[in-house]
Order: structure tokens, then sequence, then C-alpha cells
């Protein structure tokens, strides 16, 4: 009799702001002059909660899932993206069941925006807010991070099984 415990994932991700692009954090545009460069729109934390996922249900990474090599996902929208990966995970027989952020960033300040992107990761995964948190800190001014260059995220992800019963499933 094989055991099915629950898994944890854990990812991160960092780009650079860059001026001319809208800053997107858990899907929420956050007031900005600056967003962050990537091959998609870049959403440091909907990129870490994908690969956390992905790693915990032994899944390949966001890189090899959506290569930056690939045009179909030049200008993404990363909630798109997490949409198609927690898919992904479902269909290996997983769900998740909670997700944890830290932020690091020096401005824009996160506070007056955390309840919004909690909000939308916590939909985004289908799951109550209350089984969702983002954090923000800064780096306290070392390296491009504290130099208000870039933006990185940490984040861990945990997965249950789901049960199989006739047609039905059970998380």
């Amino acid at each position: 009799m094989q055991r099915h415990l629950p898994r944890v994932g854990i990812g991160w991700d960092v780009h650079r702001l860059v001026a001319g692009r809208p800053l997107m954090l858990a899907g929420v545009q956050v007031p900005c002059d600056r967003g962050l460069l990537g091959h998609s729109d870049g959403d440091v934390i909907l990129h870490a909660v994908i690969d956390a996922m992905l790693g915990a249900a032994g899944l390949n990474d966001i890189g090899q899932m959506f290569p930056d090599t690939d045009p179909a996902w030049q200008g993404a929208d990363s909630r798109k993206l997490l949409r198609l990966a927690l898919a992904a995970v479902q269909s290996a027989g997983w769900t998740p069941v909670q997700a944890d952020t830290v932020v690091v960033v020096e401005k824009p300040k996160l506070a007056p925006h955390k309840d919004a992107m909690r909000a939308s990761l916590a939909g985004l995964l289908g799951l109550p807010a209350g089984d969702v948190n983002i954090k923000a800190k800064t780096a306290e001014g070392f390296g491009e991070i504290g130099a208000g260059e870039a933006i990185a995220c940490y984040a861990v992800a945990m997965l249950a099984p789901v049960q199989r019963m006739g047609t039905e499933q059970l998380v």
C-alpha cells in the first residue's frame, strides 16, 4: 500500500525593474513608475509560486514549461501561466492547500496592496485567503534589490494528493 503524504515545494524568482512596464505582483497592478522586465509580465510572485507548485508535484520548472525562447509566452499574463501550471499539477494528482511567499523589495512599499495581492493569489489557487500569505521585506540597501533595481520572491507551496474514488475526487 502506497502512502500519499502532502508535498512541499520551494520557488524563487527575480526580475530587474525598468521604465515603461506596469508592475504586476500576484496578478495585481501595483502603482509604480517602473515594472518588472521579463519575457512574460515578470510577476515574480506568481513565477515563484508556479515553481514551488511544479517542484512539489515533481514536474518540470517554469522555464521548461514556459520557455523564454517560445514567442507564445512573450508578454504573457502570469495569471494564465499559473492557471496552466495549476492544471498540470492537478493532472498529476495534486492540489494546492497552502502557499507562503516573501517578496524582497525596496520600493514601492507593498503594505497598501498586500490584501489585494493575497486575495488575487488565493483566487487563482482556489484557496481561502487564510491559506495564502504574502510578506514583504527589504534588502536593507544590499545589492541590486537593495538599490531598488530589482524585486525577488521566495515561495513555498504545499500540495495534497487528490484521492480518486470512482468518479468522485476527494481532497
